[in-house]
């Protein structure tokens, strides 16, 4: 669910052989394990659904009935089942000698369950329970969820979809929806005659019911959890393309797959690349990348077995407008979805606890295959963002484990974070980094065999990696995924002896507010090398060690940047690798901007060291490296805010060093240039823009003027990124102009982007008139929260004061899962002490200690960004004025 090396040889060996899905089901179901979380009573579990539903799309009402194969294996009152509204008319239970009992149902809505009691205790035995329900089609993406959009021709239409992760399969199907109660599933649906219904396996029958009705029935699924099934209806069209014998697909709405070609193209190459490397083909005979109008502030794709759903904003490419950077989303989000096929579908993580064991490899595995089949896009790099996103949660008091806790629905939701993702693609990348490639995927195909059709819990991994010869890697991988926080491993001396240089290494812990804290201890696996000498390896035990490097000169202690620690060095080392900046590799150079810029940020050292390295880029250097100097100096540029004279230094700065690059690529693509300069251009056209750069925005003007008598003046793929820019800096005029542009957009997906747009304006009036427009049905149901998240960005007590006016409102506007986090979304970007009384005082009234993490968090990075800014903005002034 859903954020270069040339390819080497794989592995010599036959694929792993795997039970078939009807095999694999055959023992009887038990449900958690002893030692497993459930929110169910213990003692029943279900093998099969047979599921058939008939949704009334007008009314946004449907109604289903349910034959559940279940075995009780101890005596029970009754059976509890989850349900989230849903309400039921009829209730049997059948033993497999016996005649059928009729039943009750009384529901617990905020337990979100269902006991269906049949007068006298549930024996022991099999049994089948069937029941007959009814339930609501929500418009934002929980359950069975309807999508209103407009064709391409003009005309209104709707479409249906199912989004069931975490807990939500519940409001499509009474059902034991927990991720250990894993089954097989029959789905049919009675459906208009002239739509396309899309399940998790093939169609097997069409039956006409007349009427302009047909009955669909879909293959049985193999034995999964509940949240992976899926539902698709409406005005449909699908491409297909064969990736050895399975068909690979895109549905989308009619006249519009050619715009997912991109994404069945990387589907139909990724394929053969995971069943290699998981040593498991894929089991169903299709994977489908099914496409939906609309969007969800809180989610792009989500990874259903078969049938991976994903937002149409995150899969289809129009040439009017998609940018470079958006099409490698774009293919790593597919590459994403379908690294869950595998870890996170065949293989299930048996409690939300592990959550991670899907978010996490997904993320890692993603992009692991974007870079071996896509080399010139050097998406290696993206681990130090990912990287530096964890990190920033993981600095504070607030983090969570890797592996964590999760007892109620709320923690579920809130759990889908960057350590969740991003913290656990850093921790795999280290730990593979230990174990060495060979070994690593071995250990990987081992588990996936042992679990195939299964549930596991992390250890179960880390065992299989360390039996596949990865001696030590328990230990390490223990300490980072169970311990919160972020190592800090300080170069405590180097001396040069002999043309060698002797480094003594100390481990302490980084923290952007809790620096009073005893630190805690890991084993850190380090790989330090002096520039252009050979890489060594230790693991940093006890909280001290010492490695000796070949060479003298500049040094870096995470070379490869693999590991997840901060790196703090001596002054000297600093300045030496500023000066020697232009001959380390690339990854290095990311890497290190980064953490200096945020060991500054943490006051472990002058913010002047961290700036010298942005500075010592060269201009001529690899642009996948210079598209990263925008962002530190809009980083700086955003801590001076409230001194207009500070910011115009930076704002000077960033004119300086940046319009040269700039010119040397220009505004426009050229043929040839290099794969990374697209991205170069987008980043500096949209810092210097947002910053005021005069040249910039006097050529977006030129060009957005240039749209009266040329509609397509802009398009390509910095259309969006110049009109952003017009947005930031609009009048009301040309906020206007914007907005009617936004209701004559040709496609949906070109709409919600200009929709968007219209709050991100600088002026607060602007701002006021964009929440309003949000609240109306101008925009589209799923477009209005993200006009509201655009002010936020910007004005964001402007957007909490709106929302907390309009709660109600601007709730209909979100999916219910994301409720509990959205106005911490909304207001944690902000710098200004009234927001932290605000958001406590919201979570104080509404949420429960569970549900208002995400609340504390935004408290805490909003006072960690208050003390930084008042810290750090003297000697940030005081570096750009030097810089005259």
């Amino acid at each position: 669910m859903s954020f270069s090396k040339i390819l080497p040889l794989l592995i010599a060996a036959a694929p792993i052989a795997l039970a078939t899905p009807a095999l694999a089901q055959g023992a009887a179901p038990t449900g958690p394990a002893a030692d497993i979380t459930t929110q169910l009573p213990r003692g029943a579990a279900p093998s099969h659904y047979a599921i058939e539903v008939t949704p009334d799309a007008a009314n946004l009402t449907f109604t289903g009935k349910v034959t559940i194969d279940v075995s009780v294996a101890a005596t029970l009152p009754a059976l509890v089942l989850n349900a989230a509204d849903l309400t039921f008319s009829t209730v049997t239970l059948t033993p497999a000698k016996g005649q059928a009992i009729t039943g009750t149902a009384k529901i617990d809505a905020d337990a979100q369950t269902v006991t269906f009691d049949f007068g006298k205790p549930i024996q022991p035995g099999s049994y089948k329970l069937n029941v007959t329900y009814a339930g609501v089609i929500n418009q934002q993406a929980n359950g069975l969820f309807a999508l209103d959009y407009t064709d391409n021709a003009g005309a209104a239409k709707r479409a249906l979809f199912t989004q069931f992760e975490a807990p939500d399969a519940r409001r499509f199907v009474p059902s034991f929806d927990e991720p250990s109660y894993k089954a097989t599933f029959d789905l049919s649906a009675v459906v208009p005659a002239d739509q396309l219904a899309v399940g998790n396996m093939p169609v097997k029958t069409s039956k006409d019911l007349g009427g302009a009705k047909k009955l669909v029935t879909f293959g049985t699924s193999p034995k999964m959890s509940s949240y992976l099934l899926f539902f698709g209806l409406g005005e449909l069209d699908r491409a297909t393309k064969m990736a050895g014998p399975t068909e690979v697909g895109v549905i989308t709405g009619r006249g519009n797959t050619g715009k997912a070609q991109l994404a069945l193209d990387a589907s139909a190459a990724i394929l053969p690349y995971y069943n290699d490397y998981f040593g498991v083909p894929f089991p169903l005979p299709k994977l489908d990348n099914v496409a939906g109008p609309g969007q969800s502030q809180f989610f792009s794709a989500m990874e259903n077995w078969g049938a991976i759903f994903t937002f149409e904003r995150a899969l289809l490419v129009d040439p009017r407008f998609t940018s470079e950077e958006t099409r490698r989303t774009i293919y790593e989000i597919v590459a994403h979805e379908m690294a869950h096929q595998w870890f996170g579908d065949l293989v299930t993580m048996a409690w939300w606890d592990d959550l991670w064991l899907n978010e996490g490899f997904a993320s890692w595995m993603a992009t692991k295959v974007t870079d071996k089949l896509n080399p010139q896009w050097e998406t290696l790099l993206s681990r130090v963002d990912g990287r530096e996103a964890a990190m920033s949660l993981d600095a504070l008091r607030t983090t969570h484990p890797v592996v964590q806790k999760i007892h109620t629905v709320d923690e579920v939701n809130q759990a889908f974070d960057a350590i969740t993702y991003q913290k656990g693609e850093a921790v795999i990348t280290m730990l593979e980094g230990y174990a060495g490639e060979d070994v690593w995927r071995s250990g990987i195909r081992s588990y996936m065999k042992a679990h195939a059709y299964g549930n596991t819990v992390t250890d179960d991994l880390w065992k299989a990696v360390e039996g596949a010869g990865a001696t030590g890697l328990v230990s390490i991988a223990h300490d980072f995924t169970s311990k919160p926080g972020i190592p800090l491993v300080k170069v405590e001396s180097a001396q040069c002896q002999g043309g060698n240089t002797l480094l003594t290494l100390s481990q302490g812990e980084f923290s952007r507010d809790a620096k009073d804290k005893a630190p805690q201890s890991w084993n850190v696996p380090v790989k330090a090398q002096t520039l252009g000498g050979e890489a060594q390896r230790l693991i940093l035990t006890g909280g001290r060690g010492q490695v000796t490097l070949p060479g003298c000169g500049a040094y870096v202690i995470n070379a490869g940047q693999t590991g997840y620690y901060r790196s703090l060095y001596p002054e000297a080392n600093v300045k030496a690798l500023a000066r020697d900046f232009g001959t380390l590799a690339s990854i290095d150079q990311t890497g290190l901007l980064a953490d200096n810029f945020q060991l500054a940020l943490g006051g472990y050292q002058p913010v002047g060291l961290a700036l010298d390295l942005v500075d010592a880029v060269p201009a001529n250097g690899s642009p996948a490296v210079l598209a990263e100097v925008p962002g530190y100096l809009k980083s700086s540029y955003d801590m001076l805010e409230g001194d207009a004279t500070g910011q115009a230094r930076v704002a000077a700065y960033a004119s300086k060093k940046l319009t040269p690059v700039l010119a040397a690529i220009g505004y426009d693509a050229k043929a040839g240039e290099s794969p990374q300069v697209p991205v170069l251009r987008s980043s500096l056209i949209a810092t210097l823009g947002s910053m005021g750069d005069k040249a910039v925005v006097a050529k977006a003007n030129k060009r957005f003027a240039a749209l009266a008598g040329n509609p397509a003046a802009l398009d390509g793929p910095l259309r969006n990124v110049w009109l952003g820019i017009i947005a930031q800096n609009a009048d009301q005029a040309t906020w206007d102009r914007l907005r009617v542009m936004a209701r004559g957009a040709k496609s949906d997906l070109e709409k919600s982007t200009l929709y968007a747009l219209l709050g991100k304006a600088k002026d607060e009036k602007l701002g006021s008139q964009a929440l309003d427009l949000a609240l109306t049905d101008e925009p589209g149901k799923t477009t209005s929260a993200a006009i509201i998240g655009q002010v936020g960005a910007a004005h964001p007590m402007q957007a909490v004061d709106y929302v907390l006016a309009h709660k109600a409102q601007y709730e209909a506007l979100i999916d219910v899962s994301a409720r509990s986090q959205a106005l911490a979304r909304l207001g944690g970007g902000s710098a200004d002490p009234a927001m932290v009384t605000k958001l406590d005082a919201y979570a104080t009234q509404y949420l429960t200690p569970e549900s208002r993490k995400v609340v504390d968090r935004a408290i805490a990075a909003i006072k960690t960004r208050i003390e930084t800014r008042s810290r750090l903005k003297a000697p940030t002034n005081a570096w750009f004025a030097a810089k005259k």
